[in-house]
């Protein structure tokens, strides 16, 4: 039996709010390699910061010029890090920098929260440098967490580290909630995702805190990267995560929940208390104990051409940041992908997102390009496109686009079948295999095509985002 799906139809377009036909040049885009990107804006400048001390901005998040790119002396962020950091890189072993994020505080400074880990275990240290312009130099202030300390070193509360319940000191998200309390998520595999209280004057944690409250994760799960995104619209906090692992053969994808507190309860589509999304006692890596959990936003996917010919797509997207933009409206999804055919390659990646009608974030299908807001009548969805279900699996699989039509008459035909119907201007009623979605349509810059295209994301109560993008005879004759 097929059952309703609700599309908001939020028309981001690149037509004048009056509905009349508006071409633009064909964007620019420019390319940047940074791993685990976290964004700050800085005047009219966004600014992204990851792994390996690389870094690049931008002023309209199409555009990217890299500003540093690896842990080396002469870094403009940090010109010495082996010996402004060494206490850091002497306890984690290692000769490298994992995500870092920056953020300006009331004193209008930049604090830069970096961290390093040896990789095949815990053994991490999170700290802060301090920088009076966003592109440095930084000065460390000092290390704030640690990790993975074995059994001769104990804890603050007399405990021994435990790395199936204490968290990896890396992935630090540090951010301010709606009463301009601060505060940092951080954590990646290992004992889970924590967040500690911040002091808004020093940057530092509140005392007391130990590693701070659990909020999910635990025995190992492929859970990391947390960031945290306020909106004033629905007064939720949405936690950003990704599952699965960073490479082209991890299965990384990104996922989503919410809490009106910023330290939780969070829970996911389905009303799941994300506490509860932990491996299995005694395993490692227990993927399956942990993909029912979390929205799925985004995983492996291609689109695929008429004739079957392999085109554009993602793998292993993840490690994302959040922007809301209060002056438009508008929200934005940052991160890095791998792509298909590409191995480890990997490039940043901005989306902009809606919120459906269930007060969810839905993820464009195409790169954002400039797209602003407006309506559609039914005769501007109607066609043929090409759709991506992301499921919610955690797999290396690419998920290749199938071919449906949104016919005229309201109903859905091709490798799925089903109805849709458009009301109010911008409201879509639609069956699809029994699956009920909301989300929203927006015309987009189809980049790999070089054309405009109309396209919708929606998500279901379960948690599985679907991608559409619709084939218009220009693409047609290309593909």
């Amino acid at each position: 039996m097929l059952a309703v799906i609700l599309l908001v139809v939020g028309c981001a377009d690149f037509r004048s709010a009056e509905g009349g036909d508006s071409k633009i040049e064909p964007p620019v885009f420019g390319e940047v390699t940074v791993h685990d990107p976290s964004i700050v804006k800085v005047d009219d400048m966004y600014y992204i910061f990851g792994s390996h001390l690389a870094s690049a901005k931008s002023a309209d998040l199409k555009a990217w010029t890299q500003v540093s790119t690896d842990v080396s002396s002469g870094n403009v962020l940090i010109p010495d890090p082996f010996l402004e950091l060494k206490e850091t890189f002497d306890w984690a072993q290692t000769r490298t920098l994992w995500a870092a994020d920056v953020i300006q505080l009331k004193d209008g400074r930049f604090y830069m929260y970096y961290n390093a880990c040896r990789g095949d275990s815990p053994r991490s240290a999170l700290g802060v440098a301090v920088a009076d312009a966003v592109e440095g130099p930084y000065k460390d202030l000092g290390i704030l967490l640690k990790s993975g300390m074995d059994a001769t070193e104990p804890l603050a509360d007399g405990s021994y580290y435990d790395a199936t319940i204490h968290p990896n000191a890396v992935d630090p998200d540090v951010f301010y909630d709606k009463d301009d309390n601060l505060w940092m998520v951080y954590g990646s595999y290992s004992g889970g995702i924590y967040i500690l209280k911040m002091d808004p004057e020093s940057g530092k944690p509140e005392p007391g805190q130990g590693y701070g409250k659990k909020l999910l994760g635990g025995n190992h799960a492929r859970i990391e990267g947390p960031f945290m995104l306020y909106s004033p619209e629905t007064k939720y906090y949405y936690l950003f995560l990704s599952y699965g692992g960073l490479d082209a053969n991890g299965g990384y994808n990104i996922r989503v929940a919410r809490s009106k507190n910023p330290d939780g309860p969070f829970v996911d589509t389905e009303g799941n208390d994300m506490a509860h999304a932990m491996g299995a006692p005694g395993t490692l890596f227990d993927d399956r104990s942990i993909e029912t959990y979390g929205a799925k936003l985004m995983g492996n996917f291609q689109w695929i051409g008429k004739d079957g010919e392999e085109g554009g797509g993602y793998v292993s997207p993840g490690h994302n940041s959040a922007y809301y933009d209060e002056e438009s409206g508008k929200y934005y999804l940052i991160f890095h992908t791998r792509f298909p055919n590409m191995g480890e390659t990997h490039n940043v990646r901005v989306h902009q997102m809606f919120l459906n009608e269930d007060g969810w974030p839905v993820v464009a299908p195409h790169r954002y390009a400039g797209e602003t807001t407006g309506k559609y009548g039914k005769k501007d969805l109607a066609g043929a496109y090409r759709l991506v279900n992301h499921g919610k699996d955690i797999s290396a699989d690419i998920k290749p686009s199938a071919a449906i039509t949104l016919e005229s008459d309201g109903t859905i035909t091709g490798a799925l079948a089903g109805t849709w119907k458009l009301s109010d201007g911008n409201k879509a009623a639609v069956t699809l295999d029994g699956i009920a979605y909301t989300g929203v349509f927006v015309r987009q810059w189809d980049d790999a095509a070089q054309t405009e295209t109309m396209a919708f994301t929606v998500l279901s109560e379960g948690g599985t985002a679907v991608w559409g993008s619709r084939v218009y005879d220009r693409m047609e004759q290309t593909n």
